[in-house]
């Protein structure tokens, strides 16, 4: 169904690259207006750009307040109000080992990753509750889920992420206003390269190295794509999800669902080896 975001207002957090940018486009498609909140400002600019009236971009630090409030604040005085909001920014890092990481690290990735998320909902909120309707979608993890998805730090971050839009939900549902998260597993985005060291540019050109090593992470034998993230955040943010509040959507490709039955029988079969027996006895 097409327009299925036709006159809603939207902001997209993380909007200029990854799966912000695929959320960007495809909302836009959709008919809402939205306005990309990133700290790229070359990237986010030639993205409104590049989709025209409908589009603005707010340079953004997700983890500042003021940033938070004034984007959305921004989005109401060029479109009217505030529909959806999808605080999606993020960024990855290699993480130590607990006993070596540094307060700072931990103070910086909490900031944009749990603090992001909650000032976005909190600003969102701010403009809803007075229109007794409006979504707020947020960015988690399956490393949010389970254990050995992530780096500690990370995946702490994303398990609050869950648990805070299980309580918004609850907490806003009397004004109108729904709260879900997604639950992306390996999806094809800078972050990854990113989280290695390298620059967005540099990020952006390895995206292919990344897809390969990703077909084979999951029961469905393929890479994840930001479009995979961004529909999922368009069917949360419509009509089409009216009586959903309080889920986390898994878009994992069955990554936490366990191992395939051949991935199994074939572990099962070097262990059976490695102990001298033989499970196919008529061979």
């Amino acid at each position: 169904m097409p327009n299925r975001l036709n006159g809603k207002v939207a902001i997209i957090t993380g909007g200029a690259s990854g799966i912000g940018q695929a959320s960007v486009r495809l909302f836009t498609a959709e008919g809402a207006r939205v306005v990309i909140a990133d700290i790229l400002d070359a990237e986010g600019q030639a993205l409104a750009a590049e989709l025209g009236d409908a589009v603005r971009f707010r340079h953004t630090d997700v983890s500042r307040e003021d940033d938070v409030r004034a984007v959305v604040d921004f989005a109401v005085e060029e479109f009217g109000g505030l529909d959806c909001m999808f605080n999606n920014a993020g960024f990855g890092r290699l993480e130590a080992t607990i006993d070596e990481i540094a307060l700072a690290e931990y103070e910086a990735l909490m900031a944009v990753a749990q603090r992001g998320v909650f000032l976005g909902l909190k600003h969102a909120a701010r403009v809803m509750k007075s229109r007794r309707s409006g979504s707020v979608v947020n960015t988690a993890s399956v490393a949010g889920l389970q254990t050995g998805r992530g780096g500690l730090l990370y995946s702490t971050a994303k398990a609050a992420v869950i648990h805070m839009t299980r309580c918004a939900a609850v907490e806003l549902a009397e004004f109108g206003i729904r709260v879900n998260c997604i639950c992306p597993g390996g999806i094809v985005t800078p972050i990854f390269a990113k989280a290695l060291g390298l620059d967005q540019a540099q990020a952006s050109r390895n995206l292919g190295i990344l897809k390969e090593a990703f077909q084979a992470a999951q029961p469905l034998r393929r890479a994840g794509e930001p479009l995979d993230v961004a529909n999922a955040a368009l069917w949360l943010a419509s009509g089409d999800a009216a009586f959903v509040t309080g889920h986390a959507l898994v878009v994992d490709g069955g990554m936490t669902c366990g191992r395939s039955l051949a991935e199994a029988m074939q572990s099962y079969g070097a262990l059976a080896a490695a102990m001298g027996v033989n499970l196919n006895p008529a061979s």
